[in-house]
This record gives structure tokens, C-alpha cells and sequence, in this order.
């Protein structure tokens, strides 16, 4: 994305658009990083002239592992890939949870980088790098660590910003692995020569953004008051609240509420909701039907009549949804949905109470009051998602921008420039240049309320 950013100015031109297939190679899924790398070269050969720096953002912890000579040791293996089974069940139980929640404030998910570095070889490894802190090495031959992404590691203690030298020692973790610290505006440096020859771009500054997309995407929800939830919606629903302290509360712990580091300091108090992988997957198994046709017919399918646990680990991998959702149904007691419009009815009704658990229980737990949800991300041209999102929560949800992410990037990048100012100014910004659309609630809590205790109640 190429971007122009002013007092009055906040635009964004897309440059090159491309896959992110994941490869299992022998048995494990990996990221095709190279090819990733790629395209991203790319996109640079396709921006126009004059740039003032280029930011990168990507999903969070995973990593590729650097030699002592600086190369990479084969593709970063996917957060998807089971290698990780049992892996944090093992972590837990010799740490302790109170240990690990109260270094990390994390949210208890198999896939936390902690758990991949314990199931990974170290050996050959000297240095760990983030997936958009491998990308800003590739083009600046810099190391670093983001903070907003390292939070998510399980490594960075919450509460002082650092990395957790004693949770290192504790699992035997060689504590050099781990590059120096970075916040989001400062610069990484400039695209290597030979870098900036391939590409037509001498001397480009590469900045540090909040380099957890969703950090970025917080970044740029366009509110107006701090009363506000948010829910960054694409394959995941980050759903929460932002703070300026972490909560390391027994009763968060037991919640599985996550403290993630957000732009300026602050707290992404929230939780990780499957999110629209659910539809995504369902789409990919049955061959990329017409989504608009599938959602319009959907909206008019009986509401909660069948439900899933959003959160259920079951549905992490790929492959097979329509039928384990099926299937998850009928172990609740509960009609399985029968045809395709009803499948993606019982997602987004069941997301859509996802939705609203998350919102209230952040809420109580941080004890910040939600008047307004925002909803970012892809998932925010979702009308019917965004409808029934504000018919669970009674909250109006104000739906936009589409490409949070992006802003959030830029406007790091701008205000290292001083074209931008704090969060409340670029919020302001996008508030005052980007469409949003407001969805009120139907004021009809009764049956959401009704559908959010029976899904509540065990599994029979």
C-alpha cells in the first residue's frame, strides 16, 4: 500500500495485491516466507518515486531462526502446524501459570511463540526474528525486535516492557537468541544497495511500526472517546478493550484474557476469537462459492438456531469445517445447520456471541466502560456480522475502516516524520477521511441471552 498522509490527508492507494499460501512440506506446514519476500520486493519496484519510508506489519509469533552467519534456517513453520501439541500443557504444568501469566499477561493459545521455540531446534539457531522483523533484516540488514509483536511472544514481560531474562532460564531458552527492543516510529535503517538497486529506491528509510498488524489496526480505530471496545476482524476477531496498564488479575488468568502491547504504551486488553477462519474455511470447502450470494441468503435463515463454540480449539486446523461444525452442533444437543446459507448463519450468529462475551467480560475484568464497538478489518464490510454484532452486544458498532492495519502502519511512519500527530490526532484523522457505516442494536437482548446460556451449558 502506498500512502499520502497531511494534516487533512489520509489516503491509501493499493500497489500489489498478493496470496500468503502456507506449504506443508514432509508432514509440516510452513510459510513460504521467500515468496512472501518476493512480492514484497515486488510491491516496492511497483510504488511510485519519493517515498518518505516503507513500514511492515504481518500476523504475530512466528519466526524464522538465523545462523551465526546470518542466514535463515529453513521456512518458519506455521502456527497451524500441530508440532505444538501438548507442547503447552507440558510448559504450564513445570512453570506454573501463575508464573507465566503474570511475566507475560498472555492468553493461554498453543501456538504462543513460547510453546513453538520449546518444540523447535534451537541448536544451530543465534538469533530469532519475528516475521516482520525478518523482513525489515532481508531489506536493511538490521536486527531488532517490535515490542507490540514481541508482547505476544510469551518472553516480554508485560508489566516492564523488557525481555523476561528469568522465564528465559526457566526453560533453558539461550537468552542471545533474542534481538535488542524496538518501539513503534523509530528507524531500523535503509534498504540495503543492493536492495535499493533491485527495487529503484536509494536510501528508503525503513521505520518500526506496530508490527503486530492488529496493533496497527488498533491504532487506527477511529474513536472518539476511550469508552470504546474494538474488535479487529479478519481470519482472527481480536476482540477488546485499550488500557493503560496491563490486568494480571486472577480472575483475567482464569478468563484467558490476553495484555498485548499496543502504539504510545498502551495495553491491548483482549481476547482471540476464531474469527471469520471459520467462513473461510468453509468457503475453501466447497470450491469458492459467491460470497455476497451466500451472505444475502443467509440473513434470511432462522437466527440462533445452531451454534459453535467460537473459541473451541477443535476448529484451529484447516481442512473439513462445514462437517466439524456439523458435528459440533449435533454433540450439543443442537440441530446442525443444514445447507450452505445455514452453515454461515451458525458461524456468524456464533462469532456474533463471541462477539458479545469478550466485549463484557473485558469490560468487567479491566473495568472501563464499552459505550461504542468498533469494528475493523476486513470483517467490517460484513453487514450482516456487523448487524448481529450490535444485536448481541445492545452496542452500537461503527464499522470501519476496512484497512485499518495499513493506516495504523503509515500513520507510525508519518508521525516519524512529523506529519502526524498522537493517537488521539491520527484517530481523529481517520475518523475525519475514511467511510465508516454505524450499526444500532434491535434492542431485542432476550434471545441473545437465551442462545449465549445455552451455549454456555456442557456439552452433552
Amino acid at each position: 500500500m502506498a500512502a499520502r498522509v497531511g494534516p487533512r490527508t489520509l489516503e491509501l492507494d493499493e500497489v500489489r495485491r498478493f496470496p500468503n499460501r502456507p506449504v506443508r512440506v514432509n508432514g509440516t506446514l510452513h510459510w513460504d516466507v521467500l515468496g512472501l519476500y518476493g512480492n514484497v520486493l515486488d510491491g516496492l519496484r511497483s510504488a511510485p518515486s519519493g517515498l518518505a519510508s516503507v513500514g511492515v506489519d504481518s500476523w504475530a509469533v512466528d519466526y524464522g531462526l538465523l545462523d551465526g552467519n546470518g542466514a535463515l534456517l529453513g521456512n518458519p513453520v506455521h502456527y497451524r502446524d500441530p508440532r505444538t501439541d501438548g507442547v503447552m500443557e507440558r510448559i504450564r504444568a513445570e512453570v506454573g501459570d501463575d508464573l507465566l501469566y503474570q511475566v507475560s499477561g498472555l492468553q493461554f493459545l498453543p501456538f504462543n511463540t513460547i510453546y513453538q521455540l520449546a518444540a523447535d531446534d534451537l541448536s544451530r539457531a543465534r538469533t530469532l526474528l519475528l516475521i516482520p522483523d525478518l523482513l525489515a533484516y532481508w531489506l536493511t540488514g538490521e536486527t531488532g525486535a517490535e515490542r507490540t509483536n514481541a508482547s505476544t511472544t510469551g518472553l516480554l514481560d508485560v508489566r516492564t516492557g523488557a525481555w523476561s531474562s528469568g522465564l528465559l532460564s526457566r526453560l533453558g531458552l539461550p537468552a542471545g537468541i533474542l534481538p535488542p527492543l524496538r518501539d513503534p516510529g523509530s528507524p531500523i535503517g535503509v534498504l540495503r544497495p543492493d536492495v535499493a538497486a533491485e527495487t529503484g529506491h536509494p536510501g528508503l528509510p525503513v521505520v518500526a511500526v506496530g508490527s503486530h498488524d492488529t496493533a496497527s489496526a488498533v491504532a487506527a480505530v477511529p474513536a472518539t472517546t476511550d469508552r470504546f471496545a474494538y474488535i479487529s476482524c479478519g481470519t482472527w476477531s481480536l476482540v477488546g478493550v485499550e488500557l493503560d496498564v496491563p490486568v494480571l488479575t486472577e480472575e483475567s488468568r482464569k478468563a484467558n484474557f490476553t495484555n498485548e502491547g499496543g502504539v504510545d504504551g498502551t495495553v491491548r486488553y483482549l481476547r482471540n476469537v476464531m474469527g471469520l477462519w471459520l467462513l473461510q474455511e468453509c468457503l475453501r470447502a466447497w470450491g469458492g462459492p459467491d460470497l455476497p450470494a451466500l451472505l444475502a441468503a443467509a440473513a434470511h435463515v432462522p437466527g440462533l438456531r445452531s451454534l459453535i463454540d467460537a473459541g473451541d480449539p477443535e476448529f484451529l486446523p484447516p481442512g473439513g469445517m462445514p462437517a466439524r461444525i456439523a458435528a459440533h452442533c449435533r454433540r450439543r444437543g443442537l440441530p446442525a445447520p443444514e445447507g450452505r446459507a445455514a452453515t454461515v448463519r451458525c458461524v456468524l450468529d456464533s462469532l456474533a456471541l463471541a462477539h458479545r462475551a469478550a466485549i463484557r467480560q473485558a469490560a468487567a475484568l479491566s473495568g472501563r466502560d464499552v459505550e461504542v464497538v468498533h469494528l475493523v478489518g476486513g470483517g467490517s464490510r460484513n453487514d450482516l456480522l456487523c448487524r448481529l454484532t450490535a444485536d448481541a452486544s445492545g452496542l452500537p458498532v461503527v464499522a470501519g475502516p476496512v484497512e485499518a492495519t495499513a493506516l495504523g502502519n503509515v500513520l507510525a511512519q508519518a508521525r516519524a516524520h512529523g506529519a502526524a500527530g498522537g493517537l488521539a490526532e491520527s484517530r481523529a484523522l481517520v475518523a475525519a477521511t475514511q467511510p465508516l457505516r454505524r450499526f444500532a442494536p434491535s434492542g431485542d437482548t432476550d434471545r441473545w441471552d437465551e442462545a449465549a446460556a445455552l451455549l454456555a451449558s456442557p456439552t452433552r
